[in-house]
Protein backbone atom coordinates (compact mmCIF):
# COMPACT_ATOMS: atom_id res chain seq x y z
CA UNK A 1 0.00 0.00 0.00
CA UNK A 2 1.07 3.94 -0.57
CA UNK A 3 1.97 6.00 2.18
CA UNK A 4 -1.31 8.45 2.39
CA UNK A 5 -0.79 12.23 1.48
CA UNK A 6 1.41 14.20 4.51
CA UNK A 7 -0.88 16.31 5.69
CA UNK A 8 -3.79 13.13 6.09
CA UNK A 9 -5.92 13.45 9.24
CA UNK A 10 -5.51 10.46 11.37
CA UNK A 11 -8.67 10.37 14.23
CA UNK A 12 -10.98 8.50 16.33
CA UNK A 13 -14.50 9.03 17.47
CA UNK A 14 -17.15 8.91 19.77
CA UNK A 15 -20.40 10.57 20.58
CA UNK A 16 -21.18 12.25 23.89
CA UNK A 17 -24.40 10.00 25.12
CA UNK A 18 -22.50 6.69 24.43
CA UNK A 19 -19.52 7.29 26.44
CA UNK A 20 -19.85 10.70 29.35
CA UNK A 21 -22.40 8.80 31.55
CA UNK A 22 -22.65 11.56 34.49
CA UNK A 23 -26.59 11.77 33.26
CA UNK A 24 -27.90 13.56 35.40
CA UNK A 25 -24.69 15.85 37.36
CA UNK A 26 -23.80 18.93 37.33
CA UNK A 27 -26.71 20.76 35.80
CA UNK A 28 -27.35 18.63 32.44
CA UNK A 29 -30.72 17.85 31.61
CA UNK A 30 -32.44 15.08 30.10
CA UNK A 31 -32.20 13.88 26.41
CA UNK A 32 -34.50 11.91 24.62
CA UNK A 33 -32.22 8.99 24.55
CA UNK A 34 -32.30 9.40 28.79
CA UNK A 35 -35.87 9.05 28.18
CA UNK A 36 -36.26 6.05 25.48
CA UNK A 37 -33.45 3.89 27.47
CA UNK A 38 -36.31 3.99 30.06
CA UNK A 39 -39.15 2.59 28.45
CA UNK A 40 -39.13 -1.23 28.39
CA UNK A 41 -37.98 -3.11 25.27
CA UNK A 42 -36.75 -0.22 23.99
CA UNK A 43 -32.70 -1.03 24.83
CA UNK A 44 -31.57 -4.34 24.93
CA UNK A 45 -31.10 -5.50 28.76
CA UNK A 46 -32.73 -2.34 29.84
CA UNK A 47 -29.56 -0.20 29.79
CA UNK A 48 -28.98 3.42 30.14
CA UNK A 49 -26.54 5.69 29.18
CA UNK A 50 -26.32 7.03 33.07
CA UNK A 51 -22.28 5.94 33.38
CA UNK A 52 -21.27 4.58 30.32
CA UNK A 53 -17.80 4.90 29.86
CA UNK A 54 -17.98 7.16 32.34
CA UNK A 55 -15.73 9.78 29.97
CA UNK A 56 -16.85 12.42 32.00
CA UNK A 57 -14.67 11.74 34.83
CA UNK A 58 -12.14 9.93 33.16
CA UNK A 59 -11.57 11.94 30.38
CA UNK A 60 -8.24 13.19 30.87
CA UNK A 61 -7.20 8.68 31.09
CA UNK A 62 -8.58 8.26 28.10
CA UNK A 63 -6.98 11.22 26.14
CA UNK A 64 -3.42 9.87 27.64
CA UNK A 65 -4.84 6.30 25.64
CA UNK A 66 -5.16 8.85 22.40
CA UNK A 67 -2.22 10.11 22.67
CA UNK A 68 -0.13 6.54 23.04
CA UNK A 69 -2.34 5.50 19.88
CA UNK A 70 -0.44 8.03 17.99
CA UNK A 71 -3.98 10.02 17.08
CA UNK A 72 -3.81 13.35 15.99
CA UNK A 73 -7.36 14.48 15.98
CA UNK A 74 -10.19 13.56 18.10
CA UNK A 75 -14.24 13.85 16.84
CA UNK A 76 -16.32 13.65 19.88
CA UNK A 77 -20.01 15.39 20.43
CA UNK A 78 -21.24 17.94 22.80
CA UNK A 79 -24.18 16.96 24.79
CA UNK A 80 -27.13 19.59 23.54
CA UNK A 81 -28.59 19.03 27.38
CA UNK A 82 -25.01 19.51 29.26
CA UNK A 83 -25.52 22.72 27.57
CA UNK A 84 -28.72 24.21 27.80
CA UNK A 85 -31.07 21.58 29.51
CA UNK A 86 -34.15 22.34 28.06
CA UNK A 87 -32.41 23.50 24.81
CA UNK A 88 -32.94 27.40 25.09
CA UNK A 89 -32.44 29.73 27.71
CA UNK A 90 -29.89 29.79 30.70
CA UNK A 91 -26.65 28.21 30.17
CA UNK A 92 -24.83 26.02 32.38
CA UNK A 93 -21.79 27.11 32.68
CA UNK A 94 -20.62 23.41 34.31
CA UNK A 95 -21.00 22.13 31.25
CA UNK A 96 -19.18 25.09 29.46
CA UNK A 97 -16.64 23.67 31.90
CA UNK A 98 -16.49 20.53 31.10
CA UNK A 99 -16.09 20.57 27.37
CA UNK A 100 -13.60 23.04 27.90
CA UNK A 101 -11.58 20.96 30.09
CA UNK A 102 -11.85 18.36 27.69
CA UNK A 103 -10.37 20.83 24.25
CA UNK A 104 -7.88 21.97 26.55
CA UNK A 105 -6.73 18.65 27.22
CA UNK A 106 -6.49 17.15 23.91
CA UNK A 107 -4.54 20.58 22.43
CA UNK A 108 -2.41 19.80 25.42
CA UNK A 109 -1.76 16.34 24.16
CA UNK A 110 -1.35 17.58 20.73
CA UNK A 111 -4.77 16.30 19.56
CA UNK A 112 -7.15 18.26 17.53
CA UNK A 113 -10.54 18.79 18.66
CA UNK A 114 -13.14 17.88 15.61
CA UNK A 115 -16.37 18.76 17.50
CA UNK A 116 -19.53 17.58 16.79
CA UNK A 117 -22.99 19.80 17.41
CA UNK A 118 -25.70 16.90 17.42
CA UNK A 119 -25.13 13.21 17.41
CA UNK A 120 -28.85 12.64 18.54
CA UNK A 121 -29.15 13.19 21.94
CA UNK A 122 -31.45 16.02 21.85
CA UNK A 123 -32.75 17.90 24.79
CA UNK A 124 -35.96 15.84 26.44
CA UNK A 125 -37.67 19.31 26.83
CA UNK A 126 -37.85 20.21 23.01
CA UNK A 127 -39.31 17.05 22.44
CA UNK A 128 -42.10 18.05 25.22
CA UNK A 129 -42.71 21.59 23.89
CA UNK A 130 -41.40 21.81 20.35
CA UNK A 131 -42.04 18.31 18.67
CA UNK A 132 -38.45 18.16 18.64
CA UNK A 133 -37.07 17.77 14.63
CA UNK A 134 -40.51 18.05 13.43
CA UNK A 135 -41.08 21.25 15.02
CA UNK A 136 -41.69 24.50 13.23
CA UNK A 137 -38.89 26.37 14.75
CA UNK A 138 -36.40 23.90 15.96
CA UNK A 139 -33.85 24.92 12.91
CA UNK A 140 -33.42 28.18 14.66
CA UNK A 141 -33.20 26.39 18.40
CA UNK A 142 -30.33 24.53 17.17
CA UNK A 143 -28.58 27.51 15.53
CA UNK A 144 -28.96 29.29 18.52
CA UNK A 145 -27.57 26.50 20.41
CA UNK A 146 -24.67 25.93 18.12
CA UNK A 147 -23.79 29.73 18.59
CA UNK A 148 -23.06 29.13 22.26
CA UNK A 149 -20.89 26.29 21.17
CA UNK A 150 -19.29 28.57 18.91
CA UNK A 151 -18.74 31.39 21.17
CA UNK A 152 -17.45 29.37 24.28
CA UNK A 153 -15.49 27.28 21.77
CA UNK A 154 -14.39 28.47 18.96
CA UNK A 155 -11.45 30.11 19.85
CA UNK A 156 -9.88 26.35 19.88
CA UNK A 157 -11.92 24.27 17.94
CA UNK A 158 -11.31 24.79 14.14
CA UNK A 159 -13.01 22.03 12.62
CA UNK A 160 -17.12 21.72 13.13
CA UNK A 161 -19.35 19.32 12.05
CA UNK A 162 -23.25 20.41 12.79
CA UNK A 163 -25.19 17.18 13.39
CA UNK A 164 -24.02 13.44 12.85
CA UNK A 165 -26.00 10.92 10.25
CA UNK A 166 -29.80 13.27 9.46
CA UNK A 167 -30.50 9.98 7.62
CA UNK A 168 -30.40 8.00 10.70
CA UNK A 169 -32.33 11.21 12.69
CA UNK A 170 -35.02 10.75 9.87
CA UNK A 171 -35.24 7.41 9.18
CA UNK A 172 -34.73 5.61 12.37
CA UNK A 173 -36.16 7.83 14.51
CA UNK A 174 -39.66 9.16 12.31
CA UNK A 175 -40.33 6.08 9.86
CA UNK A 176 -38.74 3.41 11.86
CA UNK A 177 -39.92 4.22 15.10
CA UNK A 178 -36.07 2.40 16.45
CA UNK A 179 -34.59 5.42 17.94
CA UNK A 180 -36.44 8.45 19.75
CA UNK A 181 -39.27 9.43 19.96
CA UNK A 182 -40.01 6.16 18.40
CA UNK A 183 -42.99 7.66 15.79
CA UNK A 184 -43.22 5.41 12.43
CA UNK A 185 -44.46 7.15 9.31
CA UNK A 186 -43.88 7.75 5.90
CA UNK A 187 -44.52 11.62 5.40
CA UNK A 188 -42.57 13.06 8.55
CA UNK A 189 -39.21 11.47 7.93
CA UNK A 190 -38.70 13.48 4.86
CA UNK A 191 -40.15 16.59 7.34
CA UNK A 192 -37.56 16.32 9.55
CA UNK A 193 -34.83 15.75 6.97
CA UNK A 194 -35.85 19.33 5.39
CA UNK A 195 -35.29 20.86 8.86
CA UNK A 196 -32.39 19.06 9.74
CA UNK A 197 -30.99 20.17 6.72
CA UNK A 198 -32.17 23.72 7.44
CA UNK A 199 -30.54 23.36 11.14
CA UNK A 200 -27.73 22.50 9.44
CA UNK A 201 -27.58 25.60 6.69
CA UNK A 202 -28.47 28.50 9.26
CA UNK A 203 -25.71 26.76 11.94
CA UNK A 204 -23.08 27.39 9.24
CA UNK A 205 -24.35 30.61 8.00
CA UNK A 206 -24.23 32.12 11.82
CA UNK A 207 -20.57 30.65 12.40
CA UNK A 208 -19.60 32.12 8.50
CA UNK A 209 -20.94 35.77 9.29
CA UNK A 210 -20.41 35.79 12.63
CA UNK A 211 -17.57 33.67 14.12
CA UNK A 212 -15.24 32.28 10.95
CA UNK A 213 -14.07 35.68 10.38
CA UNK A 214 -12.10 35.81 13.84
CA UNK A 215 -11.89 32.37 15.11
CA UNK A 216 -10.61 31.10 11.48
CA UNK A 217 -12.52 27.58 11.60
CA UNK A 218 -14.20 25.54 9.59
CA UNK A 219 -17.67 23.88 9.11
CA UNK A 220 -19.48 21.12 7.88
CA UNK A 221 -21.92 17.85 8.09
CA UNK A 222 -21.29 14.38 8.57
CA UNK A 223 -23.82 12.14 6.82
CA UNK A 224 -23.79 8.22 6.60
CA UNK A 225 -24.19 6.25 3.31
CA UNK A 226 -23.81 2.80 2.50
CA UNK A 227 -22.71 1.12 -1.19
CA UNK A 228 -25.45 -0.03 -3.34
CA UNK A 229 -23.87 -2.18 -6.07
CA UNK A 230 -26.49 -3.31 -8.64
CA UNK A 231 -27.42 -7.25 -8.52
CA UNK A 232 -26.99 -7.38 -12.14
CA UNK A 233 -25.74 -5.22 -15.16
CA UNK A 234 -29.31 -4.60 -16.63
CA UNK A 235 -30.79 -1.06 -16.47
CA UNK A 236 -33.39 -1.34 -14.41
CA UNK A 237 -31.11 -2.46 -11.49
CA UNK A 238 -28.39 0.13 -12.27
CA UNK A 239 -31.16 2.97 -11.92
CA UNK A 240 -31.75 0.73 -8.78
CA UNK A 241 -28.66 1.24 -7.07
CA UNK A 242 -28.58 4.77 -7.96
CA UNK A 243 -31.65 5.33 -6.85
CA UNK A 244 -31.25 4.03 -3.16
CA UNK A 245 -27.59 5.97 -2.87
CA UNK A 246 -29.40 9.30 -4.05
CA UNK A 247 -32.19 8.30 -1.31
CA UNK A 248 -30.09 7.74 1.09
CA UNK A 249 -27.26 10.08 0.83
CA UNK A 250 -28.26 12.56 -2.18
CA UNK A 251 -31.46 13.04 -0.17
CA UNK A 252 -28.93 15.52 2.13
CA UNK A 253 -26.00 16.49 0.37
CA UNK A 254 -27.59 17.50 -2.74
CA UNK A 255 -29.72 19.93 -1.05
CA UNK A 256 -26.03 21.21 -0.12
CA UNK A 257 -23.91 20.92 -3.43
CA UNK A 258 -26.52 20.68 -6.12
CA UNK A 259 -29.14 23.26 -4.44
CA UNK A 260 -32.15 20.69 -4.44
CA UNK A 261 -33.43 17.32 -3.89
CA UNK A 262 -32.69 14.29 -5.93
CA UNK A 263 -34.89 13.79 -8.92
CA UNK A 264 -35.36 10.66 -8.50
CA UNK A 265 -37.10 11.91 -4.50
CA UNK A 266 -38.99 14.95 -6.40
CA UNK A 267 -40.63 12.80 -8.58
CA UNK A 268 -41.39 9.52 -6.29
CA UNK A 269 -42.62 11.89 -3.30
CA UNK A 270 -44.54 14.52 -4.76
CA UNK A 271 -45.98 16.79 -1.96
CA UNK A 272 -45.13 14.50 0.54
CA UNK A 273 -41.18 15.66 0.13
CA UNK A 274 -40.86 19.34 1.00
CA UNK A 275 -39.76 22.50 -0.45
CA UNK A 276 -37.20 25.33 -0.04
CA UNK A 277 -37.64 28.76 -0.75
CA UNK A 278 -35.47 30.33 -2.73
CA UNK A 279 -33.88 32.34 0.06
CA UNK A 280 -33.35 28.83 1.62
CA UNK A 281 -31.72 27.69 -1.42
CA UNK A 282 -29.10 30.44 -1.59
CA UNK A 283 -28.42 29.09 2.42
CA UNK A 284 -27.96 26.19 1.89
CA UNK A 285 -25.85 25.53 -1.24
CA UNK A 286 -22.45 25.82 -0.45
CA UNK A 287 -22.81 24.84 3.29
CA UNK A 288 -20.33 22.85 4.03
CA UNK A 289 -16.10 23.35 3.61
CA UNK A 290 -15.75 19.57 4.06
CA UNK A 291 -17.92 16.43 2.73
CA UNK A 292 -18.16 14.53 6.08
CA UNK A 293 -18.76 10.58 5.58
CA UNK A 294 -19.67 7.92 7.79
CA UNK A 295 -19.60 4.88 5.92
CA UNK A 296 -19.98 0.92 7.51
CA UNK A 297 -21.34 -1.39 4.69
CA UNK A 298 -22.18 -2.41 1.04
CA UNK A 299 -25.31 -4.35 -0.42
CA UNK A 300 -26.77 -4.86 -3.68
CA UNK A 301 -29.46 -3.43 -5.36
CA UNK A 302 -31.80 -4.84 -7.37
CA UNK A 303 -35.16 -3.29 -8.94
CA UNK A 304 -38.47 -4.32 -7.13
CA UNK A 305 -40.87 -1.49 -8.91
CA UNK A 306 -43.97 -3.22 -8.76
CA UNK A 307 -42.61 -6.20 -6.27
CA UNK A 308 -43.93 -6.10 -2.49
CA UNK A 309 -40.46 -5.79 0.11
CA UNK A 310 -42.63 -4.84 2.84
CA UNK A 311 -41.61 -8.19 4.62
CA UNK A 312 -38.28 -8.73 2.90
CA UNK A 313 -35.43 -9.89 5.49
CA UNK A 314 -33.15 -6.77 4.38
CA UNK A 315 -36.50 -3.86 3.23
CA UNK A 316 -34.10 -1.56 1.33
CA UNK A 317 -32.81 0.20 3.95
CA UNK A 318 -35.55 2.94 3.72
CA UNK A 319 -39.28 3.23 2.91
CA UNK A 320 -39.20 0.36 0.41
CA UNK A 321 -42.52 1.95 -1.10
CA UNK A 322 -40.62 4.78 -2.01
CA UNK A 323 -37.80 3.48 -3.57
CA UNK A 324 -38.58 0.48 -5.40
CA UNK A 325 -35.32 -1.32 -4.29
CA UNK A 326 -34.77 -4.54 -3.20
CA UNK A 327 -31.26 -5.29 -0.88
CA UNK A 328 -29.14 -8.45 -0.74
CA UNK A 329 -25.93 -9.27 0.50
CA UNK A 330 -23.65 -12.05 -1.20
CA UNK A 331 -23.68 -15.00 1.35
CA UNK A 332 -20.09 -15.19 1.03
CA UNK A 333 -18.94 -11.88 2.22
CA UNK A 334 -17.77 -12.12 5.48
CA UNK A 335 -20.24 -10.01 8.15
CA UNK A 336 -19.52 -8.30 11.44
CA UNK A 337 -21.62 -9.08 14.67
CA UNK A 338 -23.53 -6.10 13.67
CA UNK A 339 -24.50 -8.40 10.40
CA UNK A 340 -23.18 -5.85 8.18
CA UNK A 341 -21.26 -7.66 5.30
CA UNK A 342 -17.52 -6.31 5.10
CA UNK A 343 -16.55 -5.22 1.95
CA UNK A 344 -13.93 -3.16 1.25
CA UNK A 345 -14.24 -2.63 -2.36
CA UNK A 346 -17.75 -0.92 -2.02
CA UNK A 347 -16.26 1.55 0.35
CA UNK A 348 -14.08 2.27 -2.71
CA UNK A 349 -16.40 2.99 -4.95
CA UNK A 350 -19.09 5.71 -2.43
CA UNK A 351 -15.52 7.44 -2.38
CA UNK A 352 -14.91 7.70 -6.05
CA UNK A 353 -18.94 8.36 -6.58
CA UNK A 354 -19.04 11.30 -3.88
CA UNK A 355 -16.19 12.44 -5.41
CA UNK A 356 -17.74 12.69 -9.13
CA UNK A 357 -21.12 13.71 -7.99
CA UNK A 358 -20.12 16.66 -6.00
CA UNK A 359 -17.42 17.88 -8.21
CA UNK A 360 -13.96 17.09 -6.04
CA UNK A 361 -15.00 17.78 -2.49
CA UNK A 362 -12.24 17.05 0.23
CA UNK A 363 -13.73 14.22 1.79
CA UNK A 364 -13.34 13.47 6.05
CA UNK A 365 -14.33 10.10 6.95
CA UNK A 366 -15.54 11.00 9.98
CA UNK A 367 -16.72 6.88 10.80
CA UNK A 368 -15.59 3.50 9.28
CA UNK A 369 -15.26 0.59 11.87
CA UNK A 370 -16.55 -2.71 12.76
CA UNK A 371 -18.01 -4.35 15.50
CA UNK A 372 -16.84 -8.31 16.83
CA UNK A 373 -17.42 -9.64 19.90
CA UNK A 374 -14.07 -10.29 21.68
CA UNK A 375 -12.43 -11.50 25.65
CA UNK A 376 -9.78 -10.56 27.35
CA UNK A 377 -7.28 -13.16 27.64
CA UNK A 378 -4.25 -12.46 30.27
CA UNK A 379 -5.04 -9.21 29.95
CA UNK A 380 -4.74 -8.52 26.19
CA UNK A 381 -7.30 -8.64 23.54
CA UNK A 382 -6.75 -10.09 20.32
CA UNK A 383 -8.96 -8.63 17.54
CA UNK A 384 -7.53 -9.91 14.58
CA UNK A 385 -10.84 -9.77 12.61
CA UNK A 386 -10.95 -5.66 13.47
CA UNK A 387 -7.03 -5.37 11.88
CA UNK A 388 -7.94 -7.25 9.05
CA UNK A 389 -10.87 -5.14 8.64
CA UNK A 390 -9.18 -1.95 8.85
CA UNK A 391 -6.12 -3.31 6.77
CA UNK A 392 -9.37 -3.77 3.81
CA UNK A 393 -10.70 -0.44 3.99
CA UNK A 394 -7.85 1.77 4.43
CA UNK A 395 -6.39 0.21 1.03
CA UNK A 396 -9.67 0.59 -0.31
CA UNK A 397 -9.49 4.60 0.49
CA UNK A 398 -6.16 4.75 -0.13
CA UNK A 399 -7.18 3.08 -3.96
CA UNK A 400 -9.79 5.86 -4.27
CA UNK A 401 -7.01 8.44 -3.45
CA UNK A 402 -4.93 6.97 -6.27
CA UNK A 403 -7.52 7.63 -8.17
CA UNK A 404 -8.18 11.24 -7.73
CA UNK A 405 -10.60 10.96 -4.81
CA UNK A 406 -9.85 14.15 -2.80
CA UNK A 407 -9.87 11.88 0.57
CA UNK A 408 -8.44 14.16 3.50
CA UNK A 409 -9.24 12.21 6.98
CA UNK A 410 -9.99 9.40 8.42
CA UNK A 411 -11.84 8.89 12.08
CA UNK A 412 -11.70 5.52 12.97
CA UNK A 413 -15.10 4.00 14.83
CA UNK A 414 -14.71 4.14 17.89
CA UNK A 415 -12.56 4.88 19.92
CA UNK A 416 -13.53 2.72 23.25
CA UNK A 417 -16.36 0.51 23.71
CA UNK A 418 -19.49 2.43 24.58
CA UNK A 419 -23.18 2.23 24.77
CA UNK A 420 -24.08 1.08 21.30
CA UNK A 421 -27.97 2.97 21.48
CA UNK A 422 -30.77 0.11 20.80
CA UNK A 423 -28.24 -2.71 21.16
CA UNK A 424 -27.43 -1.47 25.05
CA UNK A 425 -23.69 -1.94 26.09
CA UNK A 426 -21.28 -2.74 23.85
CA UNK A 427 -17.69 -4.71 23.70
CA UNK A 428 -17.89 -5.04 20.18
CA UNK A 429 -17.20 -1.51 18.50
CA UNK A 430 -14.38 0.06 20.32
CA UNK A 431 -10.07 -0.14 19.78
CA UNK A 432 -9.95 0.14 23.57
CA UNK A 433 -12.04 -2.62 25.65
CA UNK A 434 -14.56 -1.07 28.87
CA UNK A 435 -14.82 -3.67 31.28
CA UNK A 436 -18.43 -2.00 32.14
CA UNK A 437 -18.34 -3.64 35.59
CA UNK A 438 -15.11 -1.97 36.67
CA UNK A 439 -14.79 0.94 34.05
CA UNK A 440 -11.56 -0.57 33.18
CA UNK A 441 -9.74 0.35 29.51
CA UNK A 442 -7.50 -2.21 27.87
CA UNK A 443 -6.39 -1.10 24.23
CA UNK A 444 -6.55 -3.73 21.91
CA UNK A 445 -4.77 -5.35 19.32
CA UNK A 446 -6.10 -3.20 16.93
CA UNK A 447 -5.31 -0.15 18.77
CA UNK A 448 -1.81 -1.04 18.69
CA UNK A 449 -2.15 -2.16 14.60
CA UNK A 450 -3.71 1.27 14.20
CA UNK A 451 -0.47 3.16 16.06
CA UNK A 452 1.72 1.71 14.28
CA UNK A 453 -0.20 2.43 10.66
CA UNK A 454 -0.43 5.93 11.64
CA UNK A 455 3.58 5.71 12.16
CA UNK A 456 4.28 4.51 8.77
CA UNK A 457 1.88 6.54 6.82
CA UNK A 458 2.97 9.73 7.11
CA UNK A 459 3.86 10.70 3.73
Amino acid sequence: MQSFPKDFIWGTATSSFQIEGASNEAGKGFSVWDAFTRIPGKVLNGDTGDVACDHYHRFEEDIRLMKQMGVKAYRFSISWPRILPTGTGAVNQAGIEFYSKLIDCLLANDIEPWVTLYHWDLPLALEFEKDGWLGENISDIFADYAAVCFAHFGDRVKNWITINESWVIAMLSYGQGIFPPGRVSNIEPYQVGHNLIKAHAKAVDLYRTKFQPSQKGRIGIANNCDWREPLTDSAADKAAAERAIEFFLGWFADPIYKGHYPASMVERLGDRLPTFTEEEVKMIKGSSDFFGLNHYTTMYAADSTGLDTKDSVFGNGGISEDQDVQLSVDPSWKMTTMNWSIVPWGFQKLLEWIDQRYDHPEIIVTENGCSFDHEVVGGQVNDQERIDFYKGYLAACQAAISNGANVKGYFAWSFMDNFEWAFGYSRRFGLTHINFETLERTPKASAKWFAEFIRNNKG
